[in-house]
């Protein structure tokens, strides 16, 4: 009974997620797209073409220039017509720059928030400053409601990355990143499994701490913020060394 609720507890926990990403993008990462100026046209799309599309999808996105001159001599179409279609049509399947801009909004909001909560909740925890106690009488360790809850956000909101991946545009590392939250879930499960949550909750804190500068620095980089976005980039690559390069070993 106690597992089954802790695993209802996890599904609302992923529905919940899912749906404040749908609020944040509507009422708070698309506006501010607008404001700092990104359009919501997205993409050109092509002149259907039969020949073109088959080849595209089929054969090659980036056609040489043998394969250029037979297309231009069964359509008729001048070779340089024929090159700006092929990336045009390429560029049609990239995910839009407000998309990825919500995307982006959404999870740094999510790192900033767990890692503040993370902070607070680990700050008068007394592993956070002594590592040793992280071990003192395992596994028997009482697992305290704001730990447990912890867990359940971190692990709700990997779940909710995974299932959204599916229905948001693909990317060129969708299977690098499917493999990524499939190894983060396995690994907060098994530290809950095992009552490793202690060490857990600093490893989960450890790494927020240097992504929600990450996300950061891709807003800026959306908004062409480029001192921004280069200023954001240099303080999430300290924070990353620092925590996961130093602290963490």
């Amino acid at each position: 009974q106690c597992s089954y609720n802790r695993m209802e507890d996890t599904n609302r926990g992923i529905l919940r997620s899912l749906q404040k990403w749908i609020f944040c993008y509507r009422f708070i990462a698309k506006p501010c797209a607008l404001n700092v100026g990104i359009d919501d046209s997205g993409p050109c799309h092509v002149k259907p073409n039969a020949i073109l599309e088959k080849v595209f999808l089929s054969v090659t996105k980036y056609p040489d220039e043998k394969r250029l001159k037979g297309l231009s001599k069964q359509l008729d179409w001048d070779v340089r017509k024929i090159q700006c279609w092929f990336r045009h049509r390429r560029n049609q399947d990239k995910p839009p720059t407000l998309t990825k801009f919500c995307e982006s909004m959404w999870r740094f909001t999510f790192y900033l928030c767990i890692f503040c909560y993370g902070i607070r909740f680990l700050w008068l925890s007394p592993w956070f400053w002594d590592t040793r106690q992280c071990w003192h009488s395992y596994p028997y360790q009482p697992l305290s409601r704001e730990l447990y809850h912890y867990y359940i956000m971190e692990l709700a909101f990997y779940w909710s990355l995974m299932f959204s991946q599916f229905i948001d545009i693909k990317r060129k590392d969708f299977l690098i990143m499917f493999v990524h939250h499939l190894a983060t879930i396995g690994l907060i499960t098994f530290s809950y499994i095992n009552n490793m949550v202690r060490v857990g909750t600093l490893v989960m804190c450890l790494h927020d701490s240097s992504d929600f500068f990450l996300e950061a620095a891709k807003l800026a980089n959306y908004a062409k913020y480029q001192r921004l976005c280069d200023s954001l980039f240099v303080i999430f690559s300290v924070v990353f060394m620092v925590t996961r390069l130093g602290i963490y070993p």
